[in-house]
């Protein structure tokens, strides 16, 4: 009988091609040359050295990956859910409103975790439906013994080859089947030309940048506004310093970027008791040197039998309570939707 693989990253892009290093990994400050290697980090960057190489790389199939990580026998998850509370949220909401509406912050994003409690099964076997998620969704996981976190994510924090490098706002969040009120909705809107904006403005410094119209992406029963960037780099960037240039981006943080802004950040987070994982960047280098990473939305993670399920929605000069919970909630709809989680 196989031993189970203790540690593993996984990564799957938009066309399926999909690999898992087996772990131990050997931890770099910066990507290796000679590619196969995870980008690995929380929310805060706290780990110096984010580029795993694992022990061993597989480039796997959703047909292959049961057998490449020993998940034949296992059981889907069963999670009992607990009803998240409303209180310390709404204090987060309340205070941020606050700051938005004295001119003090343009935007934040506060983040909501649901809790859950695992009855039966292995989170692991989620990862099927990460190699089964739409064409326009990226999958990531990282997993060792006792917990882990994976997900597919519908946005893209940067891909860069050579000297092209291309991004994506991803930014207001609407129900599908109400687009044509979506369309003209200015809070949205706004939401979404901020991160346009940001990103235009942190990637200047790097060469000439294309923006794209404003579309919508409509994914895992939620639509987005989208907006896709690209830009001819003046010389090849290095992914290690481009990450700190773009992350967060006010998609998952907060603008302005400043020390203060970010310290009320990570203390909501703290408070709220967010998953390191939630809005961090996660990718993979293929041994051509294209480098892909994401922004970990949509997601789970576990550790033990308790189970965290976030969502966060961005506070801006429009943003009313009743409107943000129900996205949160619609966002967490999203993720047991695409892990086939729905009671």
């Amino acid at each position: 009988m196989q031993n189970r693989m203790m540690e593993f990253a996984l990564f799957r892009l938009p066309d399926g091609r999909a690999w898992l290093g087996e772990g131990p990994f050997t931890a770099l400050a910066t990507a290796p040359a000679a590619g196969g290697a995870f980008y690995i980090n929380d929310f805060d960057l706290k780990d110096p050295k984010p580029w795993k190489v694992p022990a061993r790389l597989h480039e796997i199939t959703a047909g292959s990956l049961a057998e490449t990580i020993h998940l034949n026998g296992s059981q889907k998850p069963q999670i009992q859910w607990a009803k998240p509370a409303t209180e310390w949220f709404k204090m987060a909401f309340r205070r941020i409103r606050r700051e938005v509406q004295a001119k003090r912050l343009e935007k934040m994003v506060p983040v909501l975790t649901e809790s859950g409690t695992l009855t039966a099964g292995d989170p692991r076997r989620l990862l099927d439906a990460i190699m089964h998620a739409p064409a326009n969704m990226w999958g990531y996981a990282h997993v060792q013994e006792g917990g882990g976190f994976l997900g597919a994510t519908p946005e893209l924090l940067f891909k860069v080859k050579a000297q092209q490098l291309e991004t994506m706002a991803l930014a207001g969040t609407a129900k599908p089947g109400n687009q044509d009120a979506f369309l003209t909705d200015v809070k949205e809107i706004e939401e979404h030309e901020i991160v346009v904006r940001y990103l235009t403005q942190q990637l200047q410094a790097l060469g000439d940048v294309t923006r794209d119209p404003r579309t919508l992406c409509q994914t895992s029963g939620l639509v987005h506004f989208q907006t896709k960037l690209s830009v001819q780099l003046n010389a090849a960037a290095d992914p290690a310093q481009l990450v700190p240039l773009l992350h967060p981006t006010p998609a998952v943080g907060c603008l302005p970027r400043d020390e203060e802004s970010m310290e009320k950040l990570r203390e909501y987070r703290q408070q709220l008791k967010v998953p390191g994982f939630f809005g961090a960047p996660f990718g993979f280098v293929e041994t051509d040197g294209t480098t892909h990473i994401v922004v970990s939305i949509r997601g789970i993670c576990w550790e033990g039998n308790q189970i965290s399920l976030p969502s966060g929605c961005g506070i801006v000069g429009g943003s009313a309570f009743d409107h943000e919970w129900r996205e949160l909630r619609l966002k967490r709809e999203a993720v047991l939707r695409l892990l086939a989680l729905q009671s």
